[in-house]
């Protein structure tokens, strides 16, 4: 086999936009940023040990945990994002096959977890947050970050939004210490949400009648993947790419949190253990 096409068949074909997860390059850099800056956040925060990043997909950020004496696994439930994180990250953080609602690892094996940006996919969290405490040691913490409900933007791929009481209370069900603040964007971030917020408005109102919301959700999903990145393109040209400036230092953790605050960002530990 000539080497050009061993590397072809080694290296997985790169993933396409599709609103589900950010893509660097096309995903706008505020929202790029709004990931980097949530997984500093954990990072600030986290001790030796072994991490679970939850809903890793291509690892861009998982292999931001390693070090400090850690030990990453990261789990996805998408067979081509994992080949992607595989080949990018060559065995700096392990990676392995998981529905994060039924994930295949061991009670009690990891001190620390991670769910950025992932509780909101479910309909029903309780499943979720069930298997971050069953996989962590009786005084492990985990991670949730999510959009705050009022700020989030219309995505199809969200099904469950939460305010900062909302996500206390599923917590609080399944870990006995939980704190709920906010990951806080600077004037310029907030300037860019209205700016980005005010064109999809625009772009929605083309909906008169809603019918994007009577669609079967799967045509709904179908639609949304493919107009995203021509939207972006269309719209969007100078978002992504660095041309912005926006970074993760555009973002901070405050214990506030308002209707304008992008991402609520919770820390729960101690898991509750279910009764004998």
């Amino acid at each position: 086999m000539p080497p050009t096409a061993a590397v072809r068949q080694e290296a997985p074909t790169l993933s396409k936009l599709t609103g589900e997860r950010p893509l660097p390059g096309v995903t706008p850099d505020s929202l790029l940023a709004l990931h980097d800056a949530g997984y500093v956040a954990v990072v600030e925060r986290l001790g030796p040990g072994r991490v679970l990043d939850v809903g890793c997909g291509e690892g861009f950020e998982s292999q931001k945990l390693a070090g400090g004496g850690r030990v990453v696994v990261g789990a996805d439930y998408a067979p081509h994002a994992l080949g992607l994180a595989h080949h990018r990250l060559d065995g700096a953080v392990r990676f392995v096959a998981a529905d994060a609602t039924a994930l295949a690892l061991g009670t009690g094996t990891f001190d620390w977890a991670c769910s950025s940006h992932l509780i909101e996919h479910f309909l029903d969290p309780t499943a979720h947050v069930s298997e971050l405490a069953r996989v962590l040691r009786p005084q492990g913490t985990a991670f949730v970050l999510t959009p705050n409900a009022p700020a989030d933007f219309e995505n199809p791929f969200h099904l469950r939004l939460f305010d900062p009481d909302q996500l206390a209370a599923v917590l609080r069900s399944h870990f006995h210490e939980v704190w709920v603040g906010g990951l806080e964007g600077s004037d310029r971030v907030k300037a860019d949400f209205a700016q980005r917020r005010a064109r999809a408005a625009r772009l929605l109102r083309l909906d008169v009648f809603g019918l994007r919301h009577r669609l079967p959700r799967s045509w709904y999903v179908a639609a949304y993947s493919r107009a995203l990145p021509m939207a972006y393109r269309l719209l969007a040209r100078g978002d992504s790419g660095g041309d912005s400036g926006i970074t993760a230092q555009d973002f901070h953790v405050a214990e506030h949190v308002d209707d304008s605050t992008p991402v609520l960002f919770a820390v729960a530990r101690r898991p509750v253990r279910p009764e004998p």
